[in-house]
């Protein structure tokens, strides 16, 4: 079929052939297929920081720990990233494509797998069957009805510990595993579009992968607010029932159902891939309403031909050469290539102005649900549907705004700079307040104290001495008249609980509590917060942030583009990819969340190890948090000043150069016309 396609006859039997055959011989189908598949992938490694709150409650994890949990992922996907690029186009890339989101969904399964094989989550230390049990080991019992826990260390030592390290351990193979099956799909997806969609249809079917790609981390974070709203043993629920709600502390969602829903979409999406040709015959027809729109963007790009034929392959670049390089001929030539790339300062500025921004992303896309429960006092679900219909929706129009104004106006390189510089001062101007929108921490018996309280309030009251509570429990109380937070009923002296009945749900109330200002009922659960309606302000602010600082990232590629010769532009994005994920996606969550456990001011213990932190100093959690986004802004705010400068430098001595040149045409066209007065004379 492919000899026939020289002659007319054979392109119009060829093209009858390809209509009638298959579907699977259509680029067009191909975008498409792509599309949902990556955004599927990316509802996968979405979600599980839409749930990493509850993950961290669930199985007793810190900040730091969530953090490296959440950026594994990258480990397995940078290190097999350069064997991909070198054997790009000599396999079958449709399904090696099927076969990475095969593991994909595999890694899906095997982040639930914790969930069915652990025990049922207990909210607190006694049994879940018994839920009166329960109540009443919270209350202020004397010390000699406490039974003594003589073999709970001896369990807490053997199987506990490694139920715990099993669980963890799956999870961060789950993650590698994710990062693996992730190598090969955008790759090749993008070589196999570019390679048989028409030349000027290339670029649109890109527009629209990326497009559709960027709503799966908004899926992600939608899907993780409908999944937390449901109790995470929602397939092993109690006999008794449970008494909490998602504005418990202790609630924790169901957190592997968007896992199993994720997986299954990307495992459904990966099936066309295995039908798909390895080759399929070129597109041969021009998109009717992009071909005014392309012919002005052709006239800007450089052409395959423009090329000299007769030029060295040693001076085509890496990527005219490496499909005919063997392994050790690709070792040899790459240090050379890179290092001419990474000597280039504009690369260099670009790169690591993005890897600051990249690192500020990484760590709001990993935390910011927390920050802002922990924050505002709200909960995981609101928070996760506050950042999947704003932020991540605002950032989507920043993105394309930007690319709007480079294709519009034409930017050069030293505005495409500018344009960087604007977006990221007026980012920062948007960041400043939120230093100042947040809520104080509650004030808690025995953990806070506040300058204006009463006295000895600090230390546990004294009227819970008489009472032996659990040094591990949690099942905070809140006295409404002083809004002081008991960690227990026990610490605030409760003797007596209630459960009402109303409408299929039971709420539990505790009495005679001897701690507490006011005698009477006392509902379970932690003080309200008096500022959670600034958590929109922040958002929308932040938002807004996000909108500014995403203009740059069109214009930062065009500037890398531009600024390498033409032979190295495949290699350098490949190196901008490949620092991104080495500098920026791989330690920032783990900074992120190593600076959110230092704000910790009361952990839950485990085992004799420290497990997940109850309460947070919320003024120091916000100031560490913004801060560490103001930190990394202002280093890419630098970097654009002197990319700014730089070209503006040659700039100049591009002028300086062309007046030089015009003024030495000048001199040679008037030289000779005064040779013959000068002889005559």
């Amino acid at each position: 079929m492919m000899g026939t396609e020289d002659t007319p006859g054979g392109k119009a039997s060829s093209d009858s052939q390809d209509s009638k055959s298959s579907v699977f011989h259509n680029i067009k189908f191909f975008v498409l297929c792509h599309s949902l598949l990556q955004l599927s992938q990316l509802m996968i490694s979405g979600y599980l920081k839409s749930s990493i709150s509850t993950v961290e409650k669930r199985f007793g994890l810190s900040s730091q720990t969530s953090g490296l949990l959440a950026a594994f992922n990258e480990v397995g996907n940078t290190t097999l990233i350069v064997f991909v690029s070198y054997f790009g186009s000599r396999v079958h890339r449709p399904r090696l494509i099927g076969c990475g989101a095969i593991l994909v969904a595999l890694a899906g399964l095997l982040m639930t797998l914790p969930h069915f094989i652990s025990e049922p989550y207990r909210y607190d230390h006694t049994s879940s069957g018994d839920m009166s049990q329960d109540f009443e080991a919270s209350l202020c019992l004397p010390t000699t009805l406490v039974p003594a826990p003589a073999s709970t260390s001896s369990n807490c030592s053997s199987h506990m510990e490694a139920n715990h390290l099993t669980m963890v351990g799956i999870m961060f193979m789950a993650q590698i595993l994710l990062g693996v099956g992730g190598v090969p799909i955008q790759p090749f997806g993008i070589s196999y579009i570019d390679d048989f969609a028409h030349s000027n249809n290339s670029p649109l079917y890109l527009g629209i992968l990326f497009a559709v790609t960027l709503m799966g981390p908004a899926l992600a974070f939608g899907l993780g607010g409908i999944m937390l709203r449901l109790y995470v043993d929602i397939n092993r629920m109690p006999e008794g029932g449970i008494s909490i709600t998602p504005k418990d502390p202790r609630w924790v969602g169901a957190w592997w159902l968007g896992f199993l829903i994720a997986a299954g979409a990307v495992a459904l999406a990966a099936i066309p891939y295995f039908f798909f040709p390895k080759e399929m015959p070129k597109e041969k027809r021009e998109l009717h309403f992009r071909r005014r729109i392309l012919t002005v963007v052709s006239k800007d790009e450089d052409s395959p031909s423009e090329q000299s034929p007769e030029e060295p392959p040693e001076k085509q670049g890496l990527a005219q050469i490496e499909p005919n390089l063997t392994v050790i001929q690709f070792i040899k030539v790459f240090p050379r290539v890179l290092l001419r790339t990474v000597r280039h300062p504009i690369f260099l500025l670009v790169v690591l102005s993005q890897v600051c921004v990249s690192c500020s992303v990484a760590g709001i896309a990993t935390f910011l649900s927390k920050f802002l429960e922990r924050q505002f006092s709200i909960t995981a679900s609101y928070a996760n549907m506050l950042i999947g219909y704003l932020s991540i929706p605002s950032a989507i129009m920043g993105i394309v705004v930007g690319g709007v104004l480079v294709k519009c106006l034409h930017l050069s390189p030293l505005r495409c700079s500018a344009l960087c510089l604007l977006g990221t001062l007026f980012c920062l101007l948007f960041n400043l307040p939120l230093f100042f929108l947040g809520c104080p921490t509650h004030q808690i018996a025995g953990i806070t104290h506040q300058p204006d309280s009463q006295p000895g309030l600090e230390l546990f009251p004294g009227c819970m001495e008489s009472c032996s509570c659990p040094s591990d429990d949690f099942n905070p109380v809140c006295d409404p008249s002083t809004h002081v937070e008991y960690l227990t009923p026990c610490h605030a002296g409760c003797t007596n609980q209630v459960v009402h009945e109303a409408l299929g749900k039971s709420q539990v109330f505790y009495a005679n509590c001897s701690c507490m200002m006011r005698s009477g009922l006392v509902q379970a659960g932690s003080c309200d917060s008096t500022c959670s309606h600034l958590v929109l302000p922040f958002i929308l602010l932040m938002s807004l942030g996000g909108v500014m600082a995403s203009l740059s990232h069109t214009p930062s590629f065009m500037l890398i583009l531009r600024g390498v010769k033409k032979e190295d532009k495949a290699l350098a994005v490949g190196i901008q990819f490949m620092l991104l994920r080495v500098l920026a996606w791989m330690p920032s969550p783990v900074i992120h969340g190593s600076a959110i456990d230092t704000t910790c001011v009361h952990w839950a213990w485990n085992c004799g190890r420290r497990a997940v932190c109850r309460y947070y100093d919320n003024d120091l959690l916000r100031n560490r948090f913004i801060g560490l986004q103001f930190f990394f802004k202002t280093g890419s705010l630098a970097c654009f000043v002197l990319i700014l400068a730089i070209l503006r430098q040659q700039d100049k001595e591009e002028r300086t150069k062309v007046a030089c040149s015009g003024l030495q045409k000048q001199l040679l066209v008037s030289l000779p016309e005064k040779k013959p007065e000068e002889s005559r004379v």
